[in-house]
């Protein structure tokens, strides 16, 4: 019985790779999206907490300074929060991109995988098939030697 080869093994498995390339791609960009949008959520709790306290600080009795340096804190953390933001938008779409390469790579793959499957079945049909008929030629063999006799 002859050994199954796969023609497209080659292809196959550069397909493989990519996906596993694209796969890393993906992890790497929902991890630099988690950080950002981590630092986004700890600048807007910051501000919030920030506003509170200036809230108790202006009911208890605050000093014209010190309202002074909260109004500039918080329009700094705004500041920091909107290029945050842009960011985080920007890590969104990238992970989303990296998201799309990659299930395009499944697809690939799962292509190839069933066009090896089916593939593998038409060639053990064959082979099937071969068998039989050398197990016929055989049996017809063996009938003609004993008719012979």
């Amino acid at each position: 019985m002859l050994q199954y080869t796969y023609r497209f093994e080659k292809v196959l498995s550069v397909r493989e790779q990519e996906k596993q390339q694209s796969e890393i791609a993906y992890k790497e960009s929902v991890r630099s999206f988690e950080e950002v949008a981590t630092k986004l959520y700890e600048f807007l709790k910051k501000k919030e907490d920030l506003i509170t306290y200036q809230n108790e600080r202006l009911k208890t009795g605050a000093t014209i300074d010190e309202i002074h340096h909260f109004t500039t804190f918080i329009d700094s953390l705004e500041h920091t929060i909107a290029d945050l933001q842009n960011k985080v938008m920007q890590a969104r779409a990238k992970m989303n991109w990296h998201e799309q390469k990659l299930l395009e790579k499944n697809l690939e793959v799962r292509k190839f995988e069933k066009m090896r499957e089916k593939d593998y079945e038409s060639f053990k049909k064959q082979q099937d098939h071969l068998e039989m008929l050398q197990m016929d030629e055989l049996s017809s063999l063996m009938y003609y030697k004993k008719e012979i006799r």
